[in-house]
């Protein structure tokens, strides 16, 4: 083994959709970093590497990779080329094994990870190793706008990325509406031929008025156009709903201005992601100061239904409530076919107040996850807790479970 250090860059977060993607750092921090909810990248300037730079990292996880690929176990019936071979006399011992581990010698890997000095190294080689394990299939690009790289730049990396893995079956990025605003649906296609398979995009909400309110730097016209670009360069498009995001004021606003821009571009996915109010936010401060007021779970919910309901009936885009910030975490499906998330909705929202307050307390302190889990409580026991959670008014309630939302962020 040379002396070179084999590192590559891993930025801090990631949707929980990618959760067994291999994480590639291709820019750092956000170009606007100035939502008034947002604290992620508020002390990072931003940065987009340099094409070198990317592909000295993928050249580090390949290397990485072949350490990795060593400790990947023969299967019954296959040679190494993986067409089929002979079966050999005392081979069913190790096709066992190879089968309960998933096809690795886990104590080799782990021996080896073990055996790494640096730190870095040692982090890398647990990365690479954790994503060949669940199949090497798929890469997220980061951080927050990393289609903010000039588009020549991100092909070559899509392509030198896809040279080095020809086994990847989706590359997946975060883009910033405004940004991919200025894009052509004939420059979305191009990195759809590069090998850029989605778009991940924060729209949160698309009413002018609340993008204006959280300063979001983008408008309404903007999110259409950038959309409707992205999927007519047959590139998938998730985008980002923040229910409560508005507040009280601008709950019935948050809710229809989201439906008019998931009707008007069709995205593939429309994501969940529950507001809460963080100390350190801008937002945070307006609250303090009077100028916003909190909504309650119970008003992010129907802002939910509300999308939900107002959706046009011929719409392919898929509704997804897929992170732990989200009350009814369940909801899932095709907003053409909406009746069975209509039906969860307002199975919540028919039960009495004591009984919300209980699922809501019980959801946030990971103790339920679906509403069938307060079956699971006794008689006595949901009784006592019931009782307990109506002892605050609306406000102290709002408050208590905006604290524990903030805990998951």
């Amino acid at each position: 083994m040379d002396n070179e250090k084999r590192t590559f860059r891993i930025g801090p977060i990631r949707p929980p959709s990618e959760a067994e993607s291999l994480l590639l750092q291709v820019t750092e921090g956000c170009t606007w970093n100035k939502c008034k909810f947002c604290q992620l990248y508020r002390h990072t300037k931003f940065k987009a590497y340099s094409a070198d730079s990317i592909r000295k990292d993928i050249d580090n996880i390949r290397y990485w990779a072949d350490r990795v690929e060593k400790h990947r176990l023969p299967r019954h019936g296959t040679g190494s080329s993986g067409s089929e071979s002979p079966v050999a006399s005392g081979t069913t011992e190790a096709t066992e094994t190879a089968e309960a581990s998933g096809g690795w010698d886990i104590p080799g890997l782990n021996q080896e990870l073990q055996s790494l000095d640096d730190p870095e190294e040692r982090n890398c080689y647990y990365t690479v190793a954790g994503w060949l394990l669940a199949g090497g299939e798929n890469v997220f690009l980061q951080d927050g706008n990393t289609t903010a790289l000039s588009s020549g730049r991100l092909t070559d990396v899509l392509v030198y990325l896809r040279q080095a893995f020809p086994g990847i079956k989706r590359i997946t990025s975060y883009g910033r509406a405004e940004n991919l605003s200025r894009s052509s649906a004939e420059e979305f296609a191009e990195l759809k031929e590069a090998g850029l398979d989605r778009i991940h995009s924060g729209y949160e909400t698309g009413s002018d008025e609340v993008l204006r309110m959280i300063n979001k730097g983008v408008t309404q016209a903007q999110q259409i156009k950038a959309g409707r670009a992205i999927k007519a360069g047959g590139i998938e498009l998730s985008i980002y709903f923040m229910p409560g995001v508005g507040g009280k004021a601008l709950s019935e606003e948050n809710a229809r201005g989201t439906a008019q821009v998931v009707n008007s571009v069709g995205p593939d996915f429309v994501r969940i992601r529950t507001a809460a109010v963080k100390q350190g936010t801008e937002l945070y401060e307006d609250w303090q100061e009077g100028r916003f007021e909190l909504c309650s779970e119970d008003d992010k919910v129907r802002e939910i239904r509300k999308v939900i309901r107002l959706a046009d009936s011929n719409i392919g885009t898929r509704l997804v409530s897929d992170h732990m910030v989200n009350l009814l975490q369940n909801i899932e499906g095709p907003l053409a076919d909406s009746k069975p998330m209509l039906e969860k909705v307002d199975e919540y929202l028919a039960m009495p107040l004591e009984r919300r307050r209980l699922f809501q307390y019980l959801r946030r302190t990971l103790r339920v996850y679906d509403l069938r889990d307060l079956e699971n409580l006794s008689a006595g026991e949901r009784e006592s807790l019931e009782e307990a959670v109506m002892k605050d008014s609306d406000r102290e309630w709002d408050i208590k479970m905006n604290n524990l939302i903030c805990r998951y962020i």
